[in-house]
Protein backbone atom coordinates (compact mmCIF):
# COMPACT_ATOMS: atom_id res chain seq x y z
CA UNK A 1 0.00 0.00 0.00
CA UNK A 2 1.32 3.33 -1.44
CA UNK A 3 1.84 6.15 1.47
CA UNK A 4 -0.58 9.44 0.95
CA UNK A 5 0.75 12.54 0.42
CA UNK A 6 1.10 14.56 3.66
CA UNK A 7 -1.85 17.26 3.64
CA UNK A 8 -1.08 21.13 3.38
CA UNK A 9 -1.60 21.15 7.33
CA UNK A 10 1.02 18.51 8.15
CA UNK A 11 3.38 20.39 5.65
CA UNK A 12 2.78 23.76 7.01
CA UNK A 13 3.01 22.40 10.81
CA UNK A 14 6.56 20.98 9.76
CA UNK A 15 7.56 23.68 8.53
CA UNK A 16 6.84 25.64 11.62
CA UNK A 17 8.51 22.87 13.58
CA UNK A 18 11.79 23.17 11.43
CA UNK A 19 11.88 26.55 11.68
CA UNK A 20 11.94 26.78 15.46
CA UNK A 21 14.51 24.08 15.91
CA UNK A 22 16.68 25.16 13.43
CA UNK A 23 16.68 28.85 15.55
CA UNK A 24 17.31 27.18 18.03
CA UNK A 25 20.66 24.79 16.60
CA UNK A 26 21.74 27.91 14.88
CA UNK A 27 21.94 30.14 17.99
CA UNK A 28 23.59 27.66 19.78
CA UNK A 29 20.76 27.43 22.82
CA UNK A 30 20.78 23.56 23.07
CA UNK A 31 23.02 23.06 25.87
CA UNK A 32 22.92 19.51 25.06
CA UNK A 33 25.06 20.17 21.74
CA UNK A 34 27.65 22.19 23.41
CA UNK A 35 31.53 20.91 22.90
CA UNK A 36 30.27 18.70 20.29
CA UNK A 37 32.35 20.77 17.35
CA UNK A 38 29.83 20.01 13.87
CA UNK A 39 27.68 21.65 12.61
CA UNK A 40 23.78 20.40 12.93
CA UNK A 41 21.44 20.62 9.60
CA UNK A 42 17.95 19.92 9.78
CA UNK A 43 17.14 18.13 6.28
CA UNK A 44 13.69 17.10 6.87
CA UNK A 45 10.62 17.22 9.51
CA UNK A 46 7.80 15.04 8.79
CA UNK A 47 4.42 15.27 11.16
CA UNK A 48 1.88 12.31 11.26
CA UNK A 49 -1.51 12.67 9.99
CA UNK A 50 -3.21 13.12 13.19
CA UNK A 51 -0.18 15.99 14.29
CA UNK A 52 0.99 14.37 17.65
CA UNK A 53 4.56 13.05 16.33
CA UNK A 54 7.06 14.25 14.63
CA UNK A 55 10.04 13.07 13.25
CA UNK A 56 12.89 15.44 12.25
CA UNK A 57 16.08 14.20 9.96
CA UNK A 58 19.36 15.52 9.99
CA UNK A 59 22.97 15.62 9.42
CA UNK A 60 26.08 16.96 10.66
CA UNK A 61 29.02 18.06 9.08
CA UNK A 62 31.47 15.72 10.59
CA UNK A 63 29.75 11.92 10.48
CA UNK A 64 32.12 11.28 13.38
CA UNK A 65 29.97 13.21 15.82
CA UNK A 66 26.65 11.70 15.02
CA UNK A 67 25.79 9.69 18.00
CA UNK A 68 26.37 12.26 19.27
CA UNK A 69 24.37 15.04 18.12
CA UNK A 70 21.51 12.32 18.07
CA UNK A 71 22.07 11.82 21.82
CA UNK A 72 21.77 15.32 22.99
CA UNK A 73 19.15 16.37 20.29
CA UNK A 74 17.32 13.44 21.87
CA UNK A 75 17.60 14.93 24.94
CA UNK A 76 16.48 18.56 24.03
CA UNK A 77 12.88 17.09 22.36
CA UNK A 78 10.93 17.98 25.36
CA UNK A 79 12.97 21.25 25.03
CA UNK A 80 11.59 21.35 21.52
CA UNK A 81 8.55 20.61 22.27
CA UNK A 82 8.25 23.36 24.66
CA UNK A 83 9.19 25.95 21.80
CA UNK A 84 6.69 24.86 19.80
CA UNK A 85 4.28 24.77 22.56
CA UNK A 86 4.69 28.66 23.41
CA UNK A 87 5.36 29.90 19.29
CA UNK A 88 2.43 27.82 17.54
CA UNK A 89 -1.50 27.48 18.52
CA UNK A 90 -1.24 24.30 17.92
CA UNK A 91 -4.00 21.95 20.14
CA UNK A 92 -1.64 18.91 20.21
CA UNK A 93 1.80 19.65 20.44
CA UNK A 94 3.56 16.28 18.74
CA UNK A 95 6.16 14.39 20.42
CA UNK A 96 9.43 15.04 18.88
CA UNK A 97 11.86 12.75 17.41
CA UNK A 98 15.33 12.85 15.52
CA UNK A 99 16.48 10.59 12.97
CA UNK A 100 19.59 10.86 11.29
CA UNK A 101 19.54 11.37 7.34
CA UNK A 102 21.37 8.70 5.37
CA UNK A 103 19.93 10.31 1.99
CA UNK A 104 23.29 11.87 1.20
CA UNK A 105 25.55 8.47 2.23
CA UNK A 106 23.30 6.59 -0.66
CA UNK A 107 23.70 9.08 -3.27
CA UNK A 108 27.49 9.39 -2.37
CA UNK A 109 27.54 5.23 -2.40
CA UNK A 110 25.52 5.37 -6.39
CA UNK A 111 28.10 8.38 -7.27
CA UNK A 112 30.77 6.21 -6.44
CA UNK A 113 29.05 2.98 -8.50
CA UNK A 114 28.54 4.87 -11.23
CA UNK A 115 31.76 6.25 -12.04
CA UNK A 116 33.21 2.87 -11.41
CA UNK A 117 34.98 1.82 -14.74
CA UNK A 118 33.15 -1.37 -15.06
CA UNK A 119 29.65 0.20 -14.29
CA UNK A 120 30.93 3.57 -17.03
CA UNK A 121 31.36 0.71 -19.56
CA UNK A 122 28.40 -1.45 -19.39
CA UNK A 123 26.12 2.54 -19.38
CA UNK A 124 27.88 3.07 -22.64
Amino acid sequence: MADKEPSQRQLRVAQEIRKIITRFIDRGEVHNLEGIDTLVTITEVTVSPDLKYCTVWFITSNGNFLQEVLGGLQLAANFFRKQVAAQTSLRYVPEINFRVDKTFEAVDKIEKLLQDPKVAQDLK
